[in-house]
């Protein structure tokens, strides 16, 4: 099985970061039971200096080179990856896509209908790829700055709703979809460190979401257990 990991700066992460990727390397590794690859036509992290995803300063000595495949960028959205992952999917015959999108685009780019627009272009782009792609999508998480911008949270919000509802209509027995739970203990103020990127306890908890989804829906895996 092939997972691909989608999604913007909390997923791709900075120089020096662990990322969520890592932590969810580590589960897949002692726990799915399984043959499995992670693919994808990038594994850099963002750099600031260089203002560029060319760096390869992650955090974890151990965390091996051919695992640290995605398709993630910094200050991307649901609009800069749909034109993108037909080809992802289908260079690295990606099975399980697991994808956190969307903070981005509301909160730089455009509104709530238009990401969910964009939303259902990705999947149909993945399926057009490969019919059988099974997706794990995780809701928007309201950052620090929607504590102090009431219309970009009610954006968050509804947006989530709108998410919900694509994943209800598009969802299939033969290229199912599923909707992740916000961590429910997930705090911007502990679990990331700046208010939007996760910290190591931020990151765990962002693996455990999609671990446990694919666990309790589909029976893959075993439950989240952090290592590390």
């Amino acid at each position: 099985m092939r997972f691909l990991f989608v999604g913007d700066s909390m997923t791709i992460g900075r120089a020096g970061d662990f990322t969520w990727r890592y932590r969810m390397w580590q589960h897949l590794d002692t726990s799915f039971g399984a043959p499995y690859r992670i693919v994808g036509p990038r594994s850099g992290l963002y750099d600031p200096e260089a203002d560029a995803p060319v760096s390869d300063a992650y955090a974890a000595s151990d965390f091996p080179a051919d695992a640290r495949h995605h398709l993630a960028g910094w200050g991307v959205g649901w609009q800069h990856m749909s034109p993108l992952i037909g080809e992802a999917v289908r260079s690295g015959k990606a099975d399980v896509l697991l994808v956190s999108l969307g903070l981005i685009d509301l909160g730089f780019y455009t509104d709530s209908t238009r990401t969910e627009g964009s939303a259902r272009a990705f999947i149909a782009e993945a399926r057009a790829a490969n019919p059988r792609v099974r997706a794990v999508l995780l809701p928007v998480i309201p950052n620090i700055r929607a504590e102090s911008d009431p219309a970009f949270a009610a954006e968050i919000d509804r947006f989530n709703e709108l998410l919900a509802k694509a994943v209800a209509d598009l969802d299939q027995p033969f290229s199912p979809l599923l909707l992740a739970s916000r961590p429910p203990t997930y705090d911007i103020h502990r679990d990331t460190y700046d208010g939007t990127h996760p910290a190591p306890s931020g990151e765990h908890k962002l693996a455990a979401a999609y671990a446990d989804a694919m666990h309790q829906a589909w029976g893959l895996g075993a439950p989240y257990t952090a290592h590390g």
